[in-house]
């Protein structure tokens, strides 16, 4: 028998690695099934610009980071376990987690971070 996927847990393990951040970055939403950061600074449209976020979907649960959009060199070097969640070009889908991929995607946030440090959005 199957076990079924424990969402809300997968949820809050993707938002503890954006919440280091939050005190950089701003807060959009904060629920149950989301959690959203963006930038403080404005992006090249004038507004802040998206950096990341965790969502409770139907069958999955997604990790957004904007930046390996705006730099997709931040994806050199992923696993091939992390890249066969990866959906289009910011987006990663889980229904369950293991240490290996939680340490690889906080390592990656923390790229990401850093390039729009450098890139003077935070």
């Amino acid at each position: 028998m199957a076990t079924t996927p424990d969402f809300p847990a997968v949820f809050e393990q993707l938002k503890a690695i954006l919440k280091p951040y939050e005190s950089r970055l701003s807060v959009t939403t904060d629920g149950s099934e989301g959690y959203s950061l963006d930038t403080l600074q404005p992006g090249p449209n004038t507004k802040p610009m998206f950096f990341g976020a965790a969502v409770i979907k139907k069958n999955y649960v997604s990790f957004h980071l904007m930046p390996v959009y705006v730099h997709p060199e931040l994806l050199e070097g992923l696993s091939n376990q992390v890249r066969k969640r990866m959906h289009g070009k910011s987006c990663f889908n889980f229904k369950a987690l293991d240490e290996d991929t939680l340490a690889e995607l906080r390592q990656l946030t923390e790229r990401s971070f850093e390039t729009f440090r450098t890139d003077g959005l935070v």
